[in-house]
C-alpha cells in the first residue's frame, strides 16, 4: 500500500519497451531468485507469506549464513503470514545496525482479468510481468540477494546488517509482519535507520531517467466509520429524517472540508526544488505558499494538481457505502468509509475532531475503525543518509538528481518509527509515468530498471555498512 508519486510533473502514460541484454553470471542467480519469489503466492486470500519466507531463508542459508542467524517467525493464528530476520554481523559491535525492510505479501490478482498468469513471471519486450514485481517482491529480491552476496563474499563490513521479509503491509485488517516484530521481537531489528519501498526513480515517456526520489516520511492511514440512524418506517410515507439522505448531507461537507496546507522539512525541500523545475504561475504560487502555507490563492493553485494537493495536508475520502434495508421501507441505518490519509504529527483523534466540526451534525456518529496506527514521525534529512545515496547515484545514475519527498500513502516503515528507527524509501529502481500498474492489471517492471536497481542499492548497502 504504497504511494510513489513525486510530482504531477514527472507522471504521464506508456513508454517504449528496453532492448533486451544478456546477463552476467551473478544477475543469472538473482533472475532465479526473483523468479521463484515472484512465483510463490503470497495474496491474503490463497497465498503463503511462510512458504516465501522459508525460499529466501534457503537461499540465505545456501550463501553461506548460519540457522542461528535467520530467525523464521509467525503468528499462531496466522500461520501464512510468516516472515523472517537475517542477520549479517559486522567487525563494530560499537556501531548500530542498519536494518533492509521489505515486504513479501502482495495485492490480489485475479488471472481472468490478466492478460498473463499474475503469478508468472514473464519477460517481454524489456519488461516482467507478474503481481508484485514492482510493489515489493523487486525490492524483497534485491535485498534478500545482496544479503547473500555480501556472505558469500567473505568481507566483513563494519556494521551489522539485518533483513527483515515481512508480510500484511497491503491489508490494513490483516496481521502485520512489521508491527509483530516492533512489539514481540524488537531485538531482531533494532537498528539505527532503516531502508525501505517507497523511493525509487521516474522515467519519462520516452523512457529516459528523469529523477531519483528518496521517501522522508510519510502519513498515516486511518479510516473512520460515519453513521447515521432512523426509525424507519414505511416508503410510502417519507419524513424529512432520512438516513440516506443525513448521510448524504454528512458526505458532501466531507467532500468540501480541506484540511489546512502544512509543510515538513522534507516537503519543503521537495516544493523548493519542484518550483524551481516547474516555473511560471504553478512555479510561482509554490514559492508564494512557501513563505506562508496560510495563502488560499496559492494553495488552490498548488493544489490542483492531485499529488501536490495530497503532500499538503491531510486529506479524507469516502471509500465504501452502505444504506437500507428494504426496497419499500425507509432506512434505519446508512453508514460510510473515509479513508484519511493523515499528515505527519497530527493524531487519529484530531483528524477525527475536525471530521466533526466539518460535518457538523450531532445525528452523525464518526468513529474510528481498528486497526489504529501509530502517528506518522518523519525522520530527519540526515546528510549521513541522504549523502551516500546521492554520491552511489553520481557512479550509476550520473546527472539524475535526487529528490527528497514524503509518501502521501503509507508503508510498514510508521511501525518501525514509533519504535525510534528512523526509516528511507530508498532511490535506486526505475518506474515507468503510470507506476507499473501496482496494485491494478498486468503489473510491470523494466527489465532494465530491475537489474540496474540490485547494481545501486548493492553499493548502497554496503557504503553505508562501511561507516
Amino acid at each position: 500500500m504504497i504511494a510513489r508519486c513525486f510530482a504531477a510533473v514527472l507522471l504521464a502514460t506508456v513508454v517504449s519497451p528496453a532492448t533486451a541484454q544478456a546477463l552476467r553470471p551473478d544477475q543469472s542467480t538473482f533472475r532465479a531468485l526473483f523468479q521463484e519469489l515472484v512465483e510463490t503466492n503470497t495474496t491474503l486470500s490463497v497465498g503463503s507469506c511462510t512458504d516465501a519466507a522459508a525460499k529466501m531463508g534457503a537461499r540465505l542459508t545456501a550463501a553461506g549464513f548460519a540457522d542461528a542467524d535467520v530467525t523464521y517467525f509467525s503468528d499462531p493464528a496466522h500461520p501464512k503470514d510468516g516472515g523472517l530476520v537475517a542477520i549479517l554481523k559486522g567487525s563494530d559491535a560499537r556501531i548500530k545496525p542498519m536494518l533492509l525492510l521489505a515486504h513479501l505479501d502482495v495485492v490480489e490478482a485475479k488471472r481472468e482479468d490478466w492478460t498473463r498468469d499474475p503469478f508468472k513471471l514473464v519477460e517481454e519486450n524489456g519488461f516482467f510481468f507478474a503481481r508484485g514485481v514492482m510493489d515489493d517482491k523487486a525490492m524483497a529480491a534485491v535485498f534478500t540477494d545482496t544479503m547473500a552476496r555480501l556472505r558469500q563474499s567473505g568481507a566483513k563490513q563494519k556494521r551489522t546488517i539485518n533483513l527483515a521479509l515481512t508480510c500484511g503491509e497491503e491489508t490494513s485488517y490483516a496481521f502485520n509482519g512489521a508491527e509483530w516484530l516492533t512489539k514481540n521481537r524488537p531485538d531482531l531489528i533494532s537498528a539505527e535507520f532503516a531502508l525501505n519501498e517507497g523511493g525509487g526513480g521516474r522515467l519519462d515517456p520516452a523512457g529516459k531517467k528523469v529523477a531519483l526520489a528518496m521517501q522522508v516520511g510519510e502519513k498515516a492511514v486511518q479510516n473512520y466509520r460515519i453513521e447515521t440512524t432512523n426509525p424507519g418506517g414505511h416508503s410510502s410515507r417519507p419524513v424529512p429524517d432520512n438516513a440516506i439522505y443525513e448521510l448524504s448531507d454528512a458526505l458532501r461537507a466531507v467532500r468540501a472540508f480541506e484540511f489546512p496546507a502544512k509543510f515538513t522539512d522534507t516537503t519543503r525541500v521537495f516544493f523548493a526544488q519542484i518550483g524551481k523545475t516547474v516555473g511560471g504561475e504553478m512555479g510561482t504560487a509554490i514559492t508564494t505558499l512557501l513563505a506562508n502555507p496560510g495563502d488560499g490563492a496559492a494553495d488552490k493553485i498548488v493544489s490542483s494538481d492531485a499529488t501536490f494537493h495530497s503532500t499538503l495536508r491531510t486529506t479524507c475520502v469516502a471509500t465504501l457505502l452502505d444504506g437500507g434495508h428494504a426496497n419499500n421501507a425507509l432506512p434505519q441505518r446508512a453508514g460510510a468509509n473515509i479513508n484519511c490519509r493523515i499528515f505527519p504529527g497530527e493524531t487519529s483523534e484530531s483528524t477525527r475532531a475536525a471530521l466533526v466540526t466539518a460535518i457538523n451534525d450531532p445525528k452523525v456518529t464518526i468513529a474510528l475503525v481498528p486497526p489504529l496506527r501509530p502517528i506518522a514521525k518523519p525522520p530527519a534529512l540526515d546528510p549521513k543518509i541522504m549523502g551516500p545515496a546521492a554520491a552511489v547515484a553520481k557512479t550509476h545514475f550520473p546527472g539524475v538528481a535526487i529528490l527528497p519527498m514524503m509518501s502521501t500513502g503509507a508503508t510498514d516503515g510508521i511501525f518501525l518509527e514509533a519504535n525510534g528507527i528512523p526509516v528511507y524509501g530508498v532511490p535506486g529502481i526505475f518506474a515507468e509515468t503510470d507506476l507499473n500498474g501496482i496494485h491494478g492489471l498486468n503489473e510491470r517492471l523494466r527489465v532494465s530498471a530491475l537489474y540496474e536497481g540490485r547494481d545501486y542499492l548493492f553499493d548502497l548497502v554496503k557504503l553505508y555498512a562501511s561507516r
